[in-house]
């Protein structure tokens, strides 16, 4: 921390350091111009990696957070900026992505003064609520540090979401006589519930058919040890989310993925659901009879009676809660669940994903060739969607996958902030043709800074899932759903990526080795047709 007169940027950066936020997503511009030159000053403390575009940046901090379990962050310039960046706030909000917005205004005297000022937008800081947790702003250099700390302190709070903090440039120029505390903010919330701990343990030891519902709360919290001691002293049946897959490993005899539901639910006595909003996607409800007993377990109050209103509901960390109940249950209690014919449903639910072809196919070489540890961004394309059910994941924070934001778009940033984020670790991006352009000037980012993820490029030259449903429920009536693309391997050239083309399955695999014993960026595209419709699949649960 400087000693003596320091500025608005100063206090900024010192805030950042001091809360763990020491890589920083983002795009320079004019209203931001005293906070890089602020983080000029200390190029040894934080790692800036400016992007294309600030959809990038965005995106690139949620990969980031959702592969570390720490917060993260992007700075962007105020009204179109913001506008930009706010379709990757939005997909972390909706995958509880801790990510920090730090965000320029119009000068301080000026703002909502309609003054048509430069990247100047009506009620900013109310509008970009729409996808934060919480925002807030800073007239004064002094007020900086306490912005900031509250932020996080949001972010950290319950459960994980975006926050967003804005700060004048003439405030972030300001000199401040004097040097007000930073303060680092720490996880906090209320104590699980005794009573309600009690009783979720009472009813689990009772259940003749007891189920756990794992979602992407398990996940963030570092919980999936706990949830497979409570799973085997149970004998219960794990189902993952799509976001909460690798909360078990797929190799476990009790991990399902969440095509099970069907299957499952209907027979389970107590249900214990946890980190997970408990809905199917069709945003009903889960038709529960009043003979099943449903226990929640969510960071988040308002998440416990949404939807159906469970009989135990308990506030709280995943990883402490779980934790509880398992000390909560008899110690030599293991597998007593009259559970039965739990691999031949595996093997039926198996051999249906199989059935999908060919993103199966593709999807079996991906699993074969990739070690357990490398990280697969799913993709808003035929394989990535296949991977939501088909794909086994065997280390939590391997999966990221767009929840129910489905960005088309999020595939590439998001893959190189998870690359940026677990720099041991391989990244594979499953990216379509239409998404993948979006942020194709990524790639010059990934040039520059050296991040190193693999995309695997399916191309069908279509927005594949739109030509498909034109097809198949609009008599063939096609518009707007056929594309133009450039020459990836010329694309891929031109920015010094490795470009490889990969004609089937096997081809891919022989692709992937290539790729992932090169010292850069790659690309492998896959020219495709039109695929199977995997939906029917997905929409069942």
């Amino acid at each position: 921390m400087h000693k003596g007169p320091v500025t608005g940027g100063d206090l900024l950066v010192a805030s950042l350091i001091a809360n763990g936020l020491e890589t920083i997503f983002t795009l320079p511009g004019l209203q931001l111009d005293p906070a890089f030159d602020a983080l000029a000053k200390r190029p040894d403390e934080v790692r800036v990696l400016h992007t294309r575009h600030e959809q990038g940046a965005a995106y690139m901090a949620d990969g980031f957070a959702r592969v570390t379990g720490r917060p993260s962050i992007c700075m962007v310039v105020p009204g179109p900026g913001l506008l930009n960046a706010m379709a990757g706030l939005a997909t972390a909000y909706a995958c509880s992505s801790p990510v920090l917005c730090v965000t320029g205004q119009t000068p301080s005297a000026t703002i909502d003064a309609g003054l048509g000022l430069l990247h100047e937008i009506k009620n900013q800081l109310e509008m970009v609520r729409a996808v934060v947790k919480w925002s807030g702003r800073a007239m004064r250099p002094e007020e900086i540090p306490d912005l900031v700390f509250t932020a996080v302190s949001e972010m950290l709070t319950g459960r994980p979401l975006p926050a967003e903090v804005e700060i004048p440039p003439d405030v972030l120029a300001a000199v401040s006589e004097t040097v007000p505390e930073v303060r680092i903010a720490q996880p906090h919330g209320p104590a699980p519930d005794t009573d309600a701990l009690t009783h979720a343990a009472e009813a689990l030891l009772r259940a003749e058919r007891p189920l756990i519902m794992a979602g992407g709360g398990v996940i963030r919290s570092g919980a999936s040890e706990q949830i497979t001691a409570l799973a085997e002293r149970l004998g219960a049946p794990v189902i993952m989310t799509t976001n909460g897959k690798g909360s078990l490993t797929a190799r476990h005899a009790l991990a399902f993925e969440a095509t099970a539901i069907p299957h499952l639910l209907s027979q389970a006595d107590v249900i214990l659901a946890v980190g997970t909003r408990f809905a199917p996607r069709s945003g009903t409800r889960w038709p529960l009879s009043d003979h099943q007993t449903l226990i929640k377990v969510d960071a988040e109050a308002g998440e416990l009676t949404r939807g159906i209103a469970p009989q135990v509901s308990i506030e709280g960390d995943a990883r402490a809660v779980t934790d509880l109940i398992v000390d909560l249950l008899p110690g030599g209690l293991t597998g007593g669940s009259s559970w039965r014919h739990l691999d031949t449903l595996r093997s039926r639910l198996r051999a249906e994903a199989d059935a999908i072809q060919p993103q199966a196919a593709y999807g079996r070489v991906l699993r074969d060739t990739l070690s357990d540890d490398t990280i697969l961004i799913d993709g808003m394309n035929q394989v990535g969607y296949w991977s939501r059910f088909g794909y086994p994941v065997y280390t939590p924070r391997t999966f990221i996958s767009p929840g129910y934001q489905g960005t088309l778009g999020f595939e590439l940033p998001t893959g190189l902030g998870a690359q940026v984020g677990a720099p041991d670790q391989r990244v594979v991006i499953l990216a379509g043709d239409g998404g993948f352009m979006f942020n194709v000037g990524e790639l010059a980012t990934a040039m520059q800074h050296k991040i190193n993820a693999i995309t695997v490029l399916f191309n069908d030259n279509a927005y594949g899932n739109v030509l498909r449903t034109q097809d198949d429920e609009y008599g063939g009536r096609r518009i707007a759903s056929d594309l133009y693309n450039p020459d990836f391997m010329k694309l891929a050239d031109s920015f010094g990526v490795l470009g490889l083309r990969a004609v089937g399955p096997d081809d891919l695999g022989r692709c992937l080795r290539v790729a992932l014993d090169e010292d850069r960026p790659s690309i492998i595209e896959v020219p495709v047709e039109k695929m199977q419709d995997p939906w029917p699949l997905i929409q069942g649960h």
